[in-house]
């Protein structure tokens, strides 16, 4: 007799704090997230840097940075020393999706960020930002043919930022009317092992009106509830569809980094720059033009706070080998350490790679990372003077208190292990092999 089919509903929640989800849950306008919380919610940690892609990708490859080689949204060339977006091509070892592929199951996946290109699987998925092609995003072409029809929208415009409240509310507005038609599609005939919906409308409002999500004084706060409640009701459609599920089953609802309200942003390779260790040639048409001067460059920074040794061993026009940096590294955190902002340290800690990160893409690795304290929003741009501004946001990541809520209970303590409870639940064994040979840079 063959054994009842065993299902995993995984529900991402972009960038959503345990402790700001509890305070929207207490409004009672939320009612299906205040039931999610009953499923033995936690705060975990998020993998550093603490961006989308490198959770997003932990969670879904059960493997830190250090093996899976994704550590920001951006790359930089080690010979042309111009900066390029970093996508899917760039993890070096297989994902949950081509596991299970190979293992026979069926993995049906919505709005996953940073999955583009996409892969065939034994399944459908639609990737979510920062793709806007839908034959990369989506596979198979059917699908992607279907979700076009539908009048898919991959991401909300957010351009305007927090000058136009009414604009973004409307664009995400779409965007979840498009989680829900794409989810209705694959949903059908509940012929999947894995079913995951990633909403990231979360981290678009906390972006550019934290604040107004946070504070019930704010004079938008009812204004971002009412979209917020329509975020909701898709949560409600999600728990309802897993509890008509037949056999055995979990549910596992997790967000990939935290969020706070944002006090200043802090440039890094300003204060590089400042520093001496940092040239770059004017006239840098926006803040991804390097123009870095490799010969003068002792270090620079890429989002949003990895610092990077200019290194012979690495780089094309490298000015140190890695003995040095190893010595110049320490000097810069003990330096950054010290940083203050309004008499506050403005570092929670200075990280050197060798203790967060463990695998094959060590050697890839910025030499430093760094954590803001809450607030702090580190950045790395290539045409800012001053090293402290805001600059059209209100809420900034952190690497702390990531929800994550589990029918089953567990406590994992990172992205990564979230990841790892995945394959677990599907008799995946963990990825210590070597990595796959990867042409990405």
């Amino acid at each position: 007799m063959p054994h009842p089919r065993k299902r995993l509903v995984v529900l991402g929640l972009d960038g959503l704090p345990l402790p700001l989800a509890r305070a929207l849950a207490a409004t009672g306008r939320l009612p299906n997230l205040e039931r999610l919380l009953t499923q033995n919610a936690c705060g975990i940690e998020a993998e550093l840097p603490e961006l989308s892609p490198v959770n997003w990708t932990s969670v879904v490859t059960a493997t830190n940075p250090g093996r899976h080689g994704v550590f920001g949204f951006v790359g930089i060339d080690p010979a042309t020393y111009t900066l390029g977006p970093i996508d899917a091509s760039a993890i070096r070892v297989p994902t949950l999706m081509d596991r299970l592929t190979k293992a026979g199951l069926v993995a049906k996946i919505v709005n996953l960020p940073c999955a583009a290109p996409v892969k065939p699987l034994s399944g459908a998925i639609v990737a979510g930002f920062p793709e806007t092609d839908l034959d990369r995003a989506a596979s198979p072409p059917q699908f992607a043919q279907n979700l076009r029809l539908a009048g898919y929208r991959i991401e909300a415009d957010t351009s305007r930022g927090a000058a136009d409240f009414d604009a973004l509310a409307r664009g995400l507005r779409q965007t979840l009317a498009s989680r829900r038609a794409a989810m209705e599609m694959l949903w059908a005939g509940g012929d999947f092992d894995l079913f995951m919906l990633v909403l990231t409308e979360t981290d678009r409002l906390f972006h550019f009106f934290f604040p107004a999500v946070a504070r019930p004084e704010h004079a938008l706060h009812g204004a971002a509830l009412d979209l917020l409640a329509d975020w909701d009701r898709l949560i409600g459609v999600v728990l309802d569809r897993y509890d008509g599920l037949d056999g055995p089953k979990r549910l596992i609802a997790l967000a990939d980094h935290g969020f706070v309200e944002l006090e200043t942003e802090v440039d890094i390779n300003a204060w590089l720059a400042q520093k001496g260790l940092l040239l770059t040639q004017p006239g840098a048409r926006n803040e991804w033009d390097a123009r870095i001067a490799p010969h003068q460059t002792a270090a620079f920074g890429l989002d949003p706070g990895r610092i990077y040794i200019n290194v012979k061993e690495r780089f094309a026009r490298g000015v140190f080998h890695e003995h040095v940096a190893e010595k110049l590294a320490l000097e810069l955190r003990e330096e950054l350490l010290g940083l203050t902002y309004e008499g506050e340290p403005v570092m929670e800690a200075v990280h050197l790679a060798g203790e967060i990160y463990d695998g094959p893409q060590l050697r890839r690795a910025p030499h430093l990372v760094c954590v803001g304290r809450p607030g702090m929003s580190l950045t790395a741009k290539f045409n800012r003077e001053a090293i402290f501004g805001r600059h059209g946001r209100a809420g900034c990541h952190s690497p702390h208190d990531a929800l994550y809520c589990d029918t089953d209970a567990a406590r994992p303590a990172t992205t990564t292990g979230a990841g790892r409870e995945i394959a677990a639940y599907f008799d995946l064994p963990e990825q210590n092999e070597p990595a796959w040979i990867s042409s990405a840079t």
